[in-house]
């Protein structure tokens, strides 16, 4: 059982993660990731979505039928979407503000109904709500480097606006990284997000090869060395 939480946690936050490999949901993580606070805000909603979603699928998977499944479970997690953003809208109207129209687009990022469908259909309650704790910290982690090498470069910031999330009580959390009279657009702008995710997947694939190679020496150390042996013939 350990061996199979340890196998969905890496799953999800690095070998399968939905961002960097699955490229699912790039929508909302390109569009609002322009500060750390809006991706903290996404991700978190989704985050919540994913574990609440699993385990829903999870409990009812023996009642519904394979014919109707996926019309279920975009259901169940727009039931979900719908909750998180009354309680944004309730609790953190800023942020509720500021993630606009990609808030309600959750219900149809395809790695929550993914992950549904994969996973949570076919498993228990625990395994479910874990692997959608993991799948959405990797989701998460994902959007908040994208807003965080953004913001930087973008207006020289770090976590900008996070009372609209936090409360009044953040705006001390607010960090001036670099001095910028003029806030560079490029960073700003949805180009900037997919020159920024190119380098992050750019950056996990050099981290893999470099792991491959690392394992292909080690197995090649440890296999035995043959000695082979020479005939003579006096003949």
């Amino acid at each position: 059982m350990n061996a199979e939480y340890k196998e969905l946690a890496i799953q999800g936050l690095w070998k399968n993660n939905p961002g960097l490999v699955q490229l699912l949901g790039l929508c909302p993580l390109l569009a609002v990731t322009a500060t750390v606070t809006n991706a903290l805000g996404l991700g978190l909603a989704t985050l919540l979505v994913l574990i609440g979603s699993n385990v829903t699928v999870s409990l009812v998977r023996e009642w519904v039928p394979k014919e109707i499944r996926i019309p279920v479970f975009v259901l169940i997690i727009a039931a979900f979407v719908t909750v998180i953003q009354l309680l944004m809208n309730a609790y953190t109207y800023g942020i509720y503000q500021s993630l606009g129209i990609f808030l309600p687009l959750i219900v149809t990022n395809c790695a929550i109904i993914g992950r549904a469908e994969a996973y949570a259909s076919k498993n228990p309650v625990k395994q479910a709500a874990f692997d959608g704790l993991m799948m959405g910290l990797g989701f998460a982690l994902v959007l908040i480097v994208l807003g965080a090498i953004r913001e930087v470069l973008g207006q020289g910031t770090l976590f900008d606006g996070a009372e609209l999330l936090l409360g009044e009580w953040a705006s001390v959390l607010r960090v001036e990284v670099l001095h910028l009279d003029n806030k560079f657009l490029l960073a700003i702008l949805p180009p900037g997000a997919f020159i920024a995710m190119g380098f992050l997947i750019a950056v996990k694939n050099y981290i893999d090869e470099k792991q491959k190679e690392k394992q292909k020496l080690q197995q090649s150390q440890e296999e035995p060395s043959t000695i082979e042996r020479v005939r003579v013939n006096f003949d």
